[in-house]
């Protein structure tokens, strides 16, 4: 609801222009109904319906009455603008619907900041719980330290941590993926209406959950396995991008020790060579130096690694943010984010961390030791993941609207040069297997109904991979776009078209997973009013239910 404060002194906080700090946040995010439903009309450079200054101000605030009682303002499906303009309806009837749901839970206890709190807890709850217990059809075959000693110290008996019940592990992780986003928008809800709570105290409470989950059997996937495979065959002195686990175990025998590691590496990644940049086989490398010959300890070093990484992001956004709150909620405080991230122990976090970096350093540091700091974290996150491109596009957009051309030579010449220097440890061929696995077709990508039909044409997968690649880049980038459209233009330009990449890659790329969220959550962080966040939370959870298996082939496989 939008409401034209009388005095510019307003007793309950409100500001007399929109953008300004109320008492207990911005004035922005006052509303739930800005926060996730309508908060940021393309039309208006502030987000607000109406004219600023002498024009009439709009704030978008919460009546201390309506707070008091707890009712949501009237709700017809339109933003009210100022007085003397006009109604400005929502863009459709997905948009109505959802913003009705949406006005109707953040009013409800959901929106209570000690509700919310345990609405998140017990979904983290849940997903630890299925790792404590493994190994089960929601984990790896293996036990990590907590999972190998809780069982014992409860005295659970053998059958209940061996072999649990696919149902029963199935049902335990789904309800804990669904807890865990309600309970995120409830904390996101009750930040809208003033919660504010300590980001120090939220790290901190993070930092023991992780600090757990560290020490459990990795949930929802098997990639962690693969990670190990990786590194004990790049300790072993061969070529990750070159070699597959299943095929060095077949020809060289005398090195046996990887048999233990391809036990538990998932279906489809067994035949896979790397699909990860150089900069990820040498963590990898690392943490099997580490575990040597136990696949267990290789997997416990490659969690801890990637929970540091978390945590470590986690403390760069409460230094760097402008919104402390806001992106500790959306990502250190996240209990989704926790789940597939840190509770999976993948690699998406380190793409997440060199992109929030170059993101704040092309934000912050301007002049050539920016530009070339910038350029060497785009380098190192593509020496991470290829998805890292996507940033980089997204940081040199502005850079070309603005043509400014110095800083954008120098940025692409050191991350051209960061990754050239990465790739020639292994050659050319380490692209290869990066590039193959973008053309790889899932569900629930749209596009795996264009395969399918082209497949009932009497067209081979074969023949159908390089029309799908273009497909689906033109349908990312007109997404994107679209996107970008929607958030308001006073937004910082270096974070929103990294955002609206990024976002768009995981909403029509052929072959998508939850934690490959981690790239817009992190973007979003900066961007402190938009209508996605509430599209994003939807689309991580149904990623997150769709694809959650230890190591099991997920529906509609390559």
């Amino acid at each position: 609801m939008t409401r034209v404060p009388t005095n510019s002194a307003d007793p309950s906080g409100s500001a007399g222009r929109a953008g300004v700090p109320a008492a207990g946040g911005r004035a922005d995010d006052r509303d739930p109904a800005v926060l996730l439903a309508d908060s940021d009309d393309p039309r208006q450079p502030n987000g607000a319906n109406g004219a600023n200054g002498a024009n009439g101000a709009v704030t978008r605030t919460v009546g201390a009455a309506q707070q008091a009682t707890g009712f949501a303002p009237p709700d017809h499906g339109t933003v009210q603008p100022a007085s003397g303009t006009g109604v400005v309806e929502p863009t459709g009837p997905v948009e109505r619907l959802m913003s009705y749901v949406i006005r109707k839970l953040a009013w409800s206890r959901l929106s209570n900041p000690k509700v919310a709190v345990s609405v998140s807890g017990l979904g983290l709850l849940l997903g630890m719980l299925v790792g404590a217990l493994a190994p089960d059809a929601e984990t790896l075959q293996l036990r990590l330290p907590l999972s190998y000693y809780l069982p014992k110290l409860f005295n659970l008996p053998a059958h209940a941590t061996a072999g649990m019940h696919d149902i029963i592990a199935a049902a335990m992780l789904y309800s804990g993926d669904i807890l865990a986003c309600l309970g995120l928008a409830g904390m996101l809800w009750a930040h809208s209406q003033g919660w504010r709570p300590d980001p120090r105290k939220l790290l901190l409470v993070s930092t023991g959950i992780v600090a757990i989950m560290v020490c459990l059997t990795p949930i929802g996937s098997s990639d962690t396995a693969s990670y190990a495979a990786y590194g004990r065959i790049a300790s072993l002195g061969y070529n990750p991008y070159s070699s597959s686990a299943l095929g060095l175990g077949i020809l060289n025998p005398a090195h046996s020790k990887t048999a233990t590691y391809l036990s538990v590496i998932g279906y489809q990644w067994k035949h896979q060579p790397s699909v990860y940049g150089p900069v990820a086989t040498w963590l990898q490398t690392l943490a099997a130096w580490l575990g040597g010959a136990s696949v267990e300890h290789t997997i416990w070093a490659l969690m801890i690694i990637n929970g540091l990484v978390f945590l470590g992001v986690g403390v760069f956004l409460l230094k760097t943010s402008d919104d402390p709150v806001r992106a500790t909620l959306f990502w250190t405080a996240n209990p989704v984010l926790i789940l597939e991230l840190v509770g999976g122990g993948h690699f998406d976090t380190l793409v997440a961390a060199a992109a929030i970096g170059a993101i704040q350093v092309s934000r912050r540091m301007r002049g050539v030791r920016g530009d070339l700091l910038v350029g060497l974290l785009i380098g190192i996150g593509f020496g991470i993941k290829i998805s890292m491109a996507l940033v980089a596009i997204g940081l040199a957009w502005p850079l070309l609207m603005r043509r400014e051309w110095a800083r954008l030579a120098r940025i692409t010449l050191v991350a051209l040069a960061t990754t050239a220097l990465e790739f020639s440890f292994y050659g050319v061929g380490a692209l290869k297997p990066m590039f193959g696995g973008s053309q790889w077709v899932t569900l629930p990508s749209p596009l795996w109904f264009v395969q399918l039909f082209g497949l009932h044409l009497g067209y081979t997968k074969a023949d159908l991979a390089p029309y799908i690649s273009v497909i689906w880049l033109i349908a990312m980038f007109v997404v994107a776009w679209l996107v970008y459209q929607r958030i308001s233009a006073d937004q910082p330009r270096e974070v929103v078209a990294p955002f609206a990449l990024t976002y768009a890659w995981i909403v029509v790329a052929p072959w998508m997973f939850a934690w490959y969220t981690a790239l817009p959550w992190v973007c979003l962080t900066q961007v402190p009013r938009n209508r996605m966040t509430r599209w994003l939370a939807i689309v991580t959870v149904v990623l997150a239910l769709w694809h959650s298996s230890g190591g099991w082939v997920p529906p509609g496989r390559v």
